[in-house]
């Protein structure tokens, strides 16, 4: 369950960037509208994605989700916009995830 929680997570959060960075082009990038029509229905997926997950609670799904989105968003900008994080990013990267990890995988 941990393996395909984590798997699922980075699904959602690729989808949910890859998406919203495909509209980012189109309308602020003056791309084509293939690509803004290409990120909705890549948005779409985000938001079937998070359902697939074992547990039965969407606020503390979503609420882990963002420590993994909030790795994921600096791994983009960084492999992606070439804008490498810094130690503070990675600082509260760490203590997103740390906090993600407390609300979806402690026994209740």
């Amino acid at each position: 369950m941990f393996l395909r929680s984590i798997i699922l997570f980075i699904l959602a959060g690729l989808a949910e960037i890859g998406g919203g960075y495909f509209i980012w082009l189109w309308l602020r990038g003056r791309k084509g509208l293939w690509l803004g029509v290409a990120g909705a229905v890549i948005l779409v997926l985000y938001g079937v994605i998070p359902t697939l997950q074992d547990y039965p609670h969407f606020g503390r799904v979503y609420a882990a989700y963002g420590g993994i989105f909030i790795v994921l968003s600096l791994l983009w900008g960084w492999f992606i916009d070439k804008k490498r994080p810094d130690k503070y990013d990675w600082a509260g990267s760490c203590v997103a995830l740390i906090g993600a990890a407390i609300i979806i995988w402690t026994p209740r």
